[in-house]
């Protein structure tokens, strides 16, 4: 079933400056070969779910195999016979917008 996730990936209670973690995370991430994209609080990921959801998986153990308390926030569209939701639902509101 095709799925679009937007998820965050986090360590738990080490510090101020969590970005050498996070990108170990998001390069997990963008090594799976399923499109995403990452933004400022969450990585997007769409595929299908088993797919996407060993990605999450994959991406959490990352931490959590260091003994790193991970905490992981998790949205999911999961919308049968649609594909490039990533992108297809940003063009709708641009569309709407005028290109604003």
């Amino acid at each position: 079933m095709h799925t679009l996730i937007a998820v965050a990936i986090a360590p738990y209670g080490i510090g101020d400056e969590l970005a050498p973690e996070i990108a170990e995370v998001v390069k997990v991430i963008r090594n799976s070969g399923l499109p995403n994209r990452t933004t400022s609080m969450f990585t997007e990921i769409e595929g299908e779910w088993d797919e996407v959801m060993k990605v999450v998986k994959d991406a959490t153990f990352v931490m959590a195999a260091k003994g790193i308390r991970t905490e992981v926030v998790l949205k999911a569209d999961v919308r049968p016979g649609f594909t490039n939701m990533m992108n297809t639902k940003v063009e709708k509101i641009n569309d709407i917008l005028g290109g604003q």
